[in-house]
């Protein structure tokens, strides 16, 4: 009860102060663009790109920076984290168009199958979205066909962006310890 009557007095006296006058200062461009998001002008996209992905060698792109102490003895690598900075590509050929770079962090997080938990940033340098980032996190079953990770935001073209994805492994090289991965991203964002 004496909780109660100190949190209404606290709560009283808040109330009769004079407030702070307090005025947001909103660049023109980013007010107007946040009022089209208030009327619900939201636009969808589909898009499709191949990662490019280097695990070992001196051009790697995946490198492992962390290991727990069961890393080398667990059957799924539990414990490894590794940053990536793979090529994004429009086609599965590494020489196609270069559409950006998708950078992040990467740990195996499972002690019975390999799964990894991803924090991915898609950044497009060229194309339709240059200059813009989509940002997917979740859970990554890497064995498993047709896995699906939220998009969960994004900058540029792709701000206030939501939407998932559905990635697959195009292709594996072992002796080259290479593999392709095929991304199909549903987003939708505000322009």
């Amino acid at each position: 009860m004496e909780n109660l009557v100190i949190t209404w007095m606290l709560l009283t006296l808040a109330l009769a102060m004079p407030r702070a006058h307090v005025t947001a200062q909103i660049l023109e461009p980013q007010e107007a663009w946040f009022r089209n998001l208030c009327q619900g002008k939201e636009k969808v996209a589909q898009l499709r790109f191949y990662i490019q992905d280097a695990l070992s060698g001196p051009n790697s792109t995946v490198w492992e920076v962390a290991r727990s102490n069961i890393t080398s003895t667990s059957p799924t690598s539990f414990g490894q984290v590794s940053v990536i900075d793979d090529l994004i590509t429009a086609e599965p050929n590494p020489n196609s168009m270069k559409l950006g770079r998708a950078q992040g962090l990467i740990t195996v997080a499972d002690l019975q199958v390999p799964a990894i938990a991803m924090n991915i940033n898609f950044y497009f340098n060229a194309g339709e979205y240059n200059g813009s980032s989509l940002c997917i996190l979740g859970r990554n079953q890497i064995l498993s066909e047709n896995r699906e990770l939220p998009v969960v935001g994004g900058t540029g073209a792709f701000r206030m962006s939501r939407g998932y994805s559905i990635s697959n492994t195009y292709s594996y090289d072992p002796v080259a310890n290479y593999g392709i991965l095929e991304y199909t991203v549903y987003v939708t964002y505000v322009e």
